[in-house]
């Protein structure tokens, strides 16, 4: 028998605890705010075991009225296209709570408070199931990122204020766009009838084809920009090079993957005959975001750029399994696996930066560090573990993720699907001169090799665990994702 969860207290538990802590003493903010992303991970963790993987369709639902005169529902659900997202979200925002608690930050009221809201917006993206209600909290996820980047951003001030200008206008060009995708989308689909945004409504109505392809192009606009992907990559650089890096590893390990989400849970099922038109299209351009993000992050010195090119190839890979519309829908499932191994991995490279970058005097250019596993040989150790699962090598979630996509692929369409085999070299190429640069080799002066702190290993440790244990059963996650995700495609293939 299921238990009873209540999603709306799963999703916006992280914010009422925020508002608690920014009302109350300065320094309980920290504390308050680690309680208010725990709670959360708690729930994501009995939502794993208690999810039903053969009951099919939504569980653990919420819908009432919101605005009937609109034909907004809040509603909420969890199937096997979000149930791991949701968990990934929970576990990689308790980290950077964890991490801020042992890490005090300047002002930070405001910035636990902006780290909760940023939850409440991504978990709220995950589980809407009413298309207004998730447009709402995609273009939330925006705000908190306005002031975190904008106040906590690192380097010179013209620099914060125009990567600032440049995220928020490239994501919110994106935004506007799918609003009015989704609006259009509900009006066309009542024809004439009552509106409604409900998904589950929204699938049944019959759009034209040429209604499907310009709604798709608005829809896959905002996406592949929110990503990013290739040639939408424009505000990516210098987002990354000042973003706060606890910021940063959430944005880069879960924000992305709430656009390859939303091709699955929107675009597909919605737009079935538009994505087989435009499947070519996008297939190619997800395969240049493989090759240029790998030979960008190939020839990057900063280790922050290193990585964001690098999330800019695994994001193209998991576009290409979504794309793949293969019968069995095993691009897709890769694609899911894609998402969450990738987000595991990339949250604590990001955290391993930082403690790289104080034991080089402050330096994120691996070409000045050097010999820094001399005395730290655990962090060494985890560095390597974490370095390791972004490769395709056989134990690796990655490598399930990856052969499930290609598998997909080869069903579907076979260029494609060996030209995109040359990204999985170069993730190796890219990710070894990473880790062999600034562990190996004989220390450079300046530079002070000393082993992870206990506090740092208590927020790194926990995901590297993840990461091993994602690795040993990635079945778990397929296992969940299979029936929702051959509905999602079938809508396209059948």
């Amino acid at each position: 028998m299921q238990l009873t969860i209540h999603l709306s207290l799963l999703l916006f538990w992280p914010l009422a605890l925020a508002v608690l802590g920014a009302t109350g003493p300065r320094r309980a903010a920290p504390a308050i705010a680690l309680v208010g992303a725990l709670v959360p991970l708690g729930y994501a963790i009995v939502l794993l075991f208690d999810y039903v993987p053969g009951k099919g369709g939504l569980q653990y639902v919420t819908d009432d009225a919101w605005i009937d005169a609109l034909g907004i529902r809040y509603k909420l659900g969890v199937d096997g296209l979000n149930l791991w997202l949701v968990a990934l979200t929970a576990l990689l925002f308790a980290a950077a709570a964890l991490w801020v608690f042992l890490r005090p930050v300047e002002r930070p009221r405001l910035f636990t408070f902006h780290l909760a809201l940023a939850e409440t917006a991504v978990l709220g993206a995950f589980l809407a199931q009413d298309l207004a209600l998730f447009v709402l909290f995609f273009d939330l996820m925006l705000v908190p990122f306005y002031f975190l980047v904008g106040q906590w951003g690192s380097g010179a001030r013209a620099e914060v204020v125009a990567a600032t200008y440049k995220l928020i206008i490239y994501t919110l060009v994106g935004s506007l766009l799918m609003l009015a995708g989704a609006v259009a989308t509900a009006v066309l689909s009542a024809d004439g009838g009552p509106v409604s945004f409900v998904l589950t409504d929204l699938v049944e109505a019959d759009l034209g084809v040429s209604t499907q392809r310009w709604i798709f192009t608005a829809f896959a606009l905002a996406f592949l920009i929110k990503m990013p992907l290739f040639p939408f990559h424009g505000w990516m650089p210098d987002a990354y090079r000042t973003m706060p890096l606890p910021v940063l590893a959430i944005f880069s390990g879960v924000l992305s993957k709430v656009a390859a989400y939303g091709f699955l849970r929107i675009v597909l099922p919605l737009f079935p005959d538009a994505a087989k038109d435009f499947q070519s299209l996008i297939l190619i351009l997800a395969l240049l975001s493989i090759i240029y993000g790998s030979a960008q992050a190939f020839t990057q010195t900063n280790a922050r750029l290193v990585l964001g090119y690098s999330s800019v190839a695994q994001l193209g890979f998991i576009v290409l399994g979504v794309f793949a519309l293969d019968p069995e829908g095993r691009g897709a499932q890769g694609a899911i696996l894609q998402m969450v191994n990738h987000g595991l991995v990339v949250a604590p490279l990001f955290l391993i930066i930082v403690l790289l970058s104080e034991r080089s005097n402050g330096s994120e250019d691996i070409t000045q560090m050097s010999g820094l596993a001399f005395r730290g040989p655990v962090l060494a150790s985890l560095f390597l573990i974490v370095a390791l699962a972004t490769l395709a090598m056989p134990g690796a979630a990655n490598f399930v993720g990856e052969f499930l996509i290609l598998l997909g692929l080869f069903e579907t369409k076979l260029a494609i699907a060996v030209i995109a085999f040359t990204g999985v070299v170069l993730a190796s190429v890219y990710m070894l001169r990473l880790f062999i640069r600034t562990m190996h080799n004989r220390p450079r002066e300046g530079t002070e090799s000393r082993e992870i702190s206990v506090g740092d290993a208590l927020v790194i440790v926990p995901l590297v665990l993840a990461i091993l244990a994602f690795a040993l059963y990635p079945q778990a996650a397929l296992t969940a994702s299979e029936p929702a995700v051959k509905a999602a495609v079938q809508e396209v293939v059948r």
